[in-house]
């Protein structure tokens, strides 16, 4: 562990011990919920509602349930929220959120994101960026559907707005201490009250989580020394100021910090395809890959490090001003966010290919934002006007180098079935070439891409909500945006990619030639041309990180500058008190973007694709619902039918080199949603749940998808990935009092996903079966929880389940994947002082 990251956890365990000893004399004050609906209150129009008078499909997560379930990042939120999925494939930072099936794949940073996250009101511009330890929260709420045009940059599948408890003027301190299995140690502690009086007060969070990984690693050669993966390993700090000099202004200060140093992401072996044996032959301490594949072991293979660095910081500034009967809102923001990270890519203990770490990789962001706006009310119409702006600077590294294997394992591969020793298969590709054994592809050389793109968003909204009369409301949103995007990319190949070059010059000779590569797949094939043909090596030997055409080549694009108007139509009519209906058309927007990886046409000639950008998704989103009030305020039953018509839907798929963003000209997601509170009769018992159906589907696959590489087949009509027709889940607490001053807290909940295809080309190898999961947690404790024990357990059944199946780099027919977490389980503590 580096020096930095062992100050910080002295500091942080430093201010754990300072934040147990409350002040002399006072004590925490806490508001007591109300059980019923109406207090269920959301911001989803950038103003104080209850939820039952917003014309929008919303799920709200109180801070008690956020607490009950273990939420302490939006990867955890998914078990509340039905519809909502989140996955994460080879690093943290490739991290998706979806809604309704609609998402998009993280590991292309120059995509956006179709679900948006807001953070205290400051829009985070990728997923992966949003998905820390969120500390002390006052709610989330889940809007489903494109936000076209509240909510920072459009979104075009939906929002997670994360609201965190604000400094209060009332001294109060929180200590949390976890132990669990896998060596988890977990401590977190928060401070707040006043500093000046009643003008000025302070909230201050920490935390450290550390766990060790999943997966036990076979490292082979190695150099790669920690024998396991996906640990966890980071410390927050977040520090906030209120400051209210008068009645009419306050001004709320956010500064925070965030360090990850873990171990992440290997992945698994789903199956033994045709190369296993050459990659086995290559490792010999070990078996290289799993033989047969038995990925439930949580078994891995690694020889590379796959450490990763992440750090993400950033302070905003919220004022807000009372201006008679108007409100001016200023929200001034800068984020900063980096991941360092190496990765063994041939997913083998083989020496095939890799990242290295400690700088070589890496992605950075830098936003710079502002949001202006101004509300009141002016008869009966609620009104909001703004503008907002977004500069966003994005610098990322992209490197991928030989192993000292990489070119045994492509001669083994290959070579003619008349060579029976592994000799003289490692040395056919250099013996054909002319060259030394060992020169084709020379240990530590490979690709070392870079990536700068600026980007700059305007955008100018209003939203205003009409009251024709006390039932009859309608609300009309409208949206300017205007984006700019340049990119400047350097590609390079280390060493020059002589190994392509001389195989190019080869593949060029008369295949009569019997020294021809060619004439030797040809007349000594060595399996099936499926498997291992001409075409096969071609793209394997000269794979887009291998082409020398990219030797030295850079461009400037400059081709994205574009304007789009969204918004919205509401109309809502509250029948009576219990019952509210309304319908609703959405215009939403996502903006084009640039691959920031290499693209080409074949493998076969020299291609390089110098127009990387790909266009903008819009989408036209219809919505009928009904919000009801039932059984005295205390049953909360809300539903929406919907259907959301994509076009030019932004698709990211890994072809098992690079990444490839393509659009699909029409994807069509229609189904309903169905959300329950309940406050049952019996008054320890309250119920929160909630089921979403969606057929998400291609409505037209185009004509060129099929002509990428990415798809196998026309897959028009075929459900998108990550798309689950079904998708439920429910969360019971019962709160039992003992006595006067003693308290039992119990909640279980559940997420039931059906089946769906991981993979972005669909192919069926990569479907998952229908699962569900199952959290559970006990509690006991003080009445007024001064203090409490709680007994967890996540993923109680121990549910085996994949989030990423995918294409394993260089291994024709063999599938690697990214498993969800086994069962975890252990003890909490909180004090309250």
């Amino acid at each position: 562990m580096n020096d930095r990251s062992v100050l910080l956890r002295r500091a942080v365990v430093g201010a754990l011990a300072l934040m147990t000893v409350p002040a002399f004399g006072q004590q925490a004050t806490e508001p007591q919920d109300s059980r019923t609906i109406d207090t269920i209150i959301v911001t989803a129009q950038k103003r104080e509602q209850s939820l039952q008078d917003v014309p929008i499909v919303v799920t709200a997560v109180s801070e008690q349930l956020l607490q009950d379930t273990g939420v302490r990042d939006i990867k955890d939120l998914a078990i509340l929220a039905p519809g909502l999925t989140v996955t994460s494939t080879s690093s943290e930072a490739s991290t998706t959120a979806r809604i309704r099936g609609i998402g998009t794949v993280g590991d292309n940073p120059g995509l956006e994101s179709s679900v948006g996250v807001v953070i205290d009101g400051v829009y985070r511009p990728r997923n992966g960026v949003a998905f820390g330890d969120l500390g002390e929260l006052e709610r989330i709420e889940v809007l489903k559907g494109p936000q076209g045009t509240l909510f920072g940059k459009n979104t075009s599948a939906g929002v997670i707005n994360v609201i965190s408890k604000r400094p209060q003027f009332d001294f109060g301190s929180n200590v949390e201490l976890t132990t669990g299995n896998f060596s988890a140690l977990e401590g977190a502690a928060s401070i707040t009250g006043p500093l000046a009086g009643d003008t000025l007060a302070g909230r201050l969070f920490v935390s450290a989580r550390e766990r060790d990984g999943y997966y036990d690693v076979s490292r082979g050669e190695g150099p790669r020394t920690e024998d396991d993966d996906w640990d966890r390993s980071f410390y927050t700090a977040r520090g906030q100021l209120l400051f209210r000099p008068t009645n009419n202004f306050e001004a709320r200060i956010i500064a925070d910090y965030t360090e990850r140093d873990e171990n992440c992401c290997g992945a698994v072996q789903m199956n033994t395809g045709p190369t296993a044996l050459r990659v086995d032959a290559l490792s010999d301490s070990d078996t290289g890959v799993g033989i047969p594949a038995d990925p439930f072991e949580y078994d891995i293979f690694s020889n590379r490090p796959t450490t990763q660095q992440i750090t993400d910081q950033g302070v905003s500034a919220e004022l807000v001003f009372d201006i008679g009967e108007l409100e001016l809102t200023s929200i001034t923001a800068w984020r900063n966010w980096e991941i360092v990270n190496g990765q063994d890519v041939d997913y083998s203990s083989a020496d095939i290919f890799y990242r290295e770490p400690g700088g070589p990789n890496f992605t950075e962001f830098d936003q710079l934002s502002q949001e202006l706006r101004l509300a009141g009310q002016t008869g009966k119409m609620n009104w909001i006007i703004g503008g907002f702006f977004a500069a966003e600077d994005l610098d990322s590294r992209v490197q991928l180098l030989y192993g000292s294997d990489y070119e045994a394992y492509v001669s083994s591969r290959f070579a003619p079935s008349v060579l029976t020793t592994q000799a003289a298969r490692v040395g056919w590709l250099a013996a054909q070439l002319g060259v030394p054994q060992g020169s084709v592809y020379p240990a530590g050389q490979g690709q070392l891409d870079t990536f700068a793109q600026e980007g700059k968003s305007y955008a100018l909204f209003a939203n205003n909500s009409i009251a024709f009369t006390e039932q009859l409301e309608l609300t009309l949103g409208l949206r300017y945006t205007k984006e700019e995007k340049d990119l400047d990319s350097a590609y390079n190949n280390l060493g020059g990619g002589l190994g392509c070059a001389r195989i190019r010059q080869n593949l060029a000779a008369p295949p009569t030639n019997p020294n021809s590569i060619a004439a030797q797949l040809t007349v000594f094939p060595t399996a099936p041309a499926a498997v291992n043909g001409l075409a096969t090596f071609v793209g394997t030997a000269c794979s887009t990180a291998n082409d020398h055409a990219y030797t030295g080549v850079t461009t400037r694009q400059t081709s994205i500058d574009e304007d789009d108007l969204s918004g919205t139509a509401k109309l809502a009519f509250r029948v009576n008190e219990q019952v509210m209906t309304y319908v609703s058309y959405a215009r939403g927007y996502k903006a084009s973007g640039y691959n920031l990886d290499r693209t080409r046409l074949t493998p076969v000639q020299p291609s390089v694709i110098t127009d990387t950008s790909f266009a903008e998704e819009l989408v036209d989103s219809y919505e009928l619902g009904i919000k009801t009030n039932l059984a005295d305020n205390s049953l909360l039953l809300n539903t929406a039918v919907f259907y959301q018509d994509y076009q030019d839907f932004q698709l990211n798929t890994f072809t098992g080199i690079q990444f490839v963003v393509r659009s699909l000209p029409q994807v069509v997601s229609q189904g309903i949603d169905v959300d329950l509170v309940w406050y049952t009769p019996l008054d320890q018992l309250s119920l929160q749940g909630g089921v979403t159906y969606a057929e998400t589907e291609i409505e037209d696959f185009g004509t060129t998808l099929g002509e990428s590489g990415v798809f196998a087949a026309n897959r028009e009509n075929d459900r998108l990935s990550f798309a689950p027709k079904w998708s439920g889940s429910v969360s019971a607490t019962y709160d039992q009092p003992i006595g006067a001053n003693l308290l039992l807290r119990a909640n279980v909940g559940a997420k039931y996903l059906s089946e769906y295809n991981t993979g972005s080309n669909l192919d069926p190898a990569k479907i998952q079966d229908a699962y569900t999961i199952v959290n559970a947690r006990l509690g006991f404790g003080a009445a007024d929880e001064k203090w409490m024990i709680e007994a967890w357990s996540l993923n109680v059944t121990d549910e085996e389940y994949v989030q990423v199946v995918f294409d394993a780099p260089a291994q024709t027919a063999t599938y690697n994947a990214f498993l969800g977490a086994p069962r975890t389980y252990g003890l909490t503590a909180r004090f309250k002082f």
